[in-house]
């Protein structure tokens, strides 16, 4: 099962993911409200279940607003590639910069970090993670291959990708990131992005500009 929610200003996408042994990963956790945060535990505790991992797909500061949170409720530390260590450490002052005014984030130091030879355990399933950077120096997406589901971040959007003008971003880099996932995923996947409305690879095969 997953469950959405759309945290912050950005209107970031945070997924719950769990199954029936009630363990659940949490994935790119922005919540920055105390109305987001109590709609977060309210879910998990109404659902039984037990958060074993918080994921980031990359460490801007709209997915990790609740990174402190999760930490303290949960005992979780923020995983995320260590590609991304930099950006992390960067949070605060890049959402100052794009907010006008300093917000204090708190940042739990991270978990260990990701890449491709990761795998997470979340009961009978188990997560995988696909490289992409482009959008930020270390993102990754996160495949679970018995759900069919595509956790992509900020990297593949509907009918869209990422941006790549903010530090660490390039555009080529993130263009070769969308298009190995649209190569090499079945085209059944669905792909649960970072923002906006939820999209499958087949779709993006057909209707992707940058598929092309």
């Amino acid at each position: 099962m997953v469950k959405i929610f759309e945290f912050n200003p950005i209107q970031e996408r945070c997924y719950v993911l769990s199954d029936e042994s009630c363990e659940a990963v949490i994935i790119d956790c922005g919540a920055l409200y105390p109305v987001e945060t109590q709609a977060l535990t309210s879910y998990i505790a109404a659902e039984g279940l037990t958060p074993v991992a918080h994921l980031l797909t990359h460490a801007h500061f709209d997915h990790i607003f609740g990174a402190r949170f999760v930490f303290d409720t949960y005992g979780l530390k923020p995983r995320f590639a260590a590609a991304d260590a930099a950006v992390y450490a960067a949070a605060e002052q890049m959402t100052t910069a794009m907010f006008g005014q300093r917000v204090q984030l708190r940042l739990p130091e991270p978990g260990e970090h990701v890449d491709e030879a990761t795998t997470v355990a979340c009961g009978a399933r188990t997560i995988t993670v696909i490289a992409t950077p482009g959008h930020t120096p270390g993102g990754v997406c996160y495949y679970d291959a018995h759900e069919g589901v595509l956790f992509s971040g900020d990297t593949l959007f509907r009918m869209s990708m990422g941006r790549t003008d903010l530090p660490g971003g390039n555009y080529a880099t993130l263009i070769a990131s969308v298009r190995r996932l649209l190569a090499t995923l079945p085209p059944d996947t669905t792909v649960m992005p970072g923002h906006g409305p939820v999209t499958s690879i087949a779709f993006e095969n057909r209707y992707n500009a940058f598929a092309l």
